[in-house]
Order: C-alpha cells, then sequence, then structure tokens
C-alpha cells in the first residue's frame, strides 16, 4: 500500500474481491442459519429488519431495495401468519407492516439463530471489531463521494 494514501487500481480490485468473498461466505452463512428457522434467507432478511412497525416504503429503505421487491416477502410472510398489515396511524393511504406475536418469536428466533457462531469466524473481538470500524467508514466514505 503506498504511503499517500492512494490505491493503485489493482489495490482496489483486491480489496472488492476480498469483500466479495466475505460477503458469499456469509450469505451462505445466512441461507444454512435461515432455512434452520424454516425461512427463505429474503424472508430472514425482511424479519431482521422489522425492528418495529414500518411502512413497506420503509422497509425497502432499510433492504435497499424497491416497494416492489418486498411485497412479494411480505405476502408470503403474511400467509404464514408472521406479519400483518394494519391501517398507518397517521396517514390513511398507507399500511404499516406489524409481526404477529408468532412473527416476533419466530424473528427472536432467527436473531438467536444468526448470533450462534460470528460470521467472521477465524477472527478475535478485537479484529472483528476493526474490522467493523473499518466497514463503516469505507460505506461512509462511499455514500458521502456518492453526494
Amino acid at each position: 500500500m503506498t504511503t499517500s494514501g492512494a490505491e493503485t487500481p489493482g489495490q482496489w480490485w483486491e480489496l472488492a474481491a476480498l469483500v466479495h468473498g466475505l460477503d458469499i461466505h456469509n450469505n451462505a452463512l445466512l441461507r444454512e442459519r435461515a432455512t434452520k428457522v424454516g425461512l427463505t434467507v429474503m424472508q430472514a432478511s425482511t424479519l431482521r429488519a422489522l425492528t418495529g412497525p414500518m411502512t413497506l416504503s420503509e422497509l425497502a429503505g432499510l433492504m435497499s431495495c424497491e416497494p416492489s421487491n418486498v411485497i412479494v416477502v411480505i405476502d408470503k410472510l403474511e400467509k404464514q401468519g408472521l406479519i400483518e398489515r394494519r391501517p398507518h396511524p397517521t396517514d390513511r393511504r398507507a399500511k404499516q407492516l406489524h409481526l404477529t406475536p408468532e412473527g416476533t418469536e419466530r424473528r427472536a428466533k432467527l436473531l438467536e439463530t444468526l448470533n450462534e457462531k460470528p460470521f467472521s469466524t477465524g477472527l478475535t473481538e478485537q479484529e472483528q471489531d476493526a474490522l467493523r470500524s473499518l466497514l463503516r467508514q469505507a460505506i461512509a466514505a462511499a455514500g458521502s463521494a456518492e453526494a
């Protein structure tokens, strides 16, 4: 790495490939753990993101996707009795998504399963903290560069 802070294209590509490789590994673990609690990866991601009542648009924003991409997942979770749509308290045109008691229980089981063993195995707790901090900095810098 250069001392000026500038990266050569090869260094950038290697970093991107490493992050991508970690993402592939983590997605495989997420799939395995979601299956343990009877969910698909998208259903698990949706339940994890649904931290309280929110609209479909708010949920899609948290998941970095379009609302139309979440509707199919919401419909399936609703059929399973894990989520219900309720009228929005202040916007009569909107609906809010709420976890049912069974959905709250399944979400808790999912979170417990996701935390069974760290995704970044082989790293100490201090190294995981450092990696988390560096990735947050990189994401924040990428977001400010786009603006």
